[in-house]
């Protein structure tokens, strides 16, 4: 992809990312954010995986029934295309796209936009999840966030899953996952082997 350099007189952009374990608030951080934006009289578009049906299937909802309208992509070039002139750009559970997301981002904060993005860090194993460290290291401002440890009632940054799937991309909720700490999620990692 053919990316134009920055020209002076242009307004600049950047990338923020939202980034942490399951149920930390990520996506309620991100409508927070574009809400805010919405209120300022900016523009705004938002975009999530065509696969996050979880609440809606066409609005951001967050854990605790915060909302945003969005438009779902199945590809992430759409995105390039649906956000053209826009003020801002949200992107939501950004961890199932490919790793060409970040050259999207990238095309868009060099034509001067806004992209806020959120999306787990940390897949079900506790490993990097797709695009989120590519997207981590080229971000002006990182926000990470934490829950609450179900176990213990420590700091939670890892997504335990309760099922024996193995399937990274797994949508799912309170059902499938809890927050859990370093320890609590590698003693679960152990005794389900």
């Amino acid at each position: 992809m053919f990316i134009e350099p920055f020209h002076s007189g242009r307004k600049k952009g950047w990338l923020e990312v939202i980034c942490g374990g399951m149920f930390s608030g990520k996506t309620e951080e991100l409508i927070r954010r574009l809400k805010r934006v919405q209120i300022a009289g900016q523009t705004v578009e938002i975009f999530k995986p065509i696969i996050d049906v979880r609440y809606d299937p066409g609005d951001i909802v967050s854990h605790d029934a915060s909302r945003i309208r969005s438009t779902p992509v199945e590809n992430h070039f759409n995105i390039l295309l649906l956000a053209s002139g826009v003020d801002v750009v949200g992107i939501d559970e950004a961890q199932f796209f490919d790793a060409s997301i970040t050259e999207v981002v990238e095309e868009l904060v060099l034509q001067g936009m806004r992209v806020i993005v959120a999306g787990l860090d940390m897949d079900y194993k506790g490993k990097p999840y797709g695009p989120m460290p590519q997207l981590l290291a080229r971000a002006e401002y990182i926000t990470k966030l934490h829950a609450i440890c179900v176990q213990c009632g420590d700091i939670a940054n890892f997504s335990y899953r309760k099922n024996d799937a193995n399937k990274q991309e797994l949508v799912g909720g309170h059902d499938l996952y809890e927050p859990r700490c370093r320890s609590c999620f590698y003693a679960g990692v152990v005794r389900n082997k």
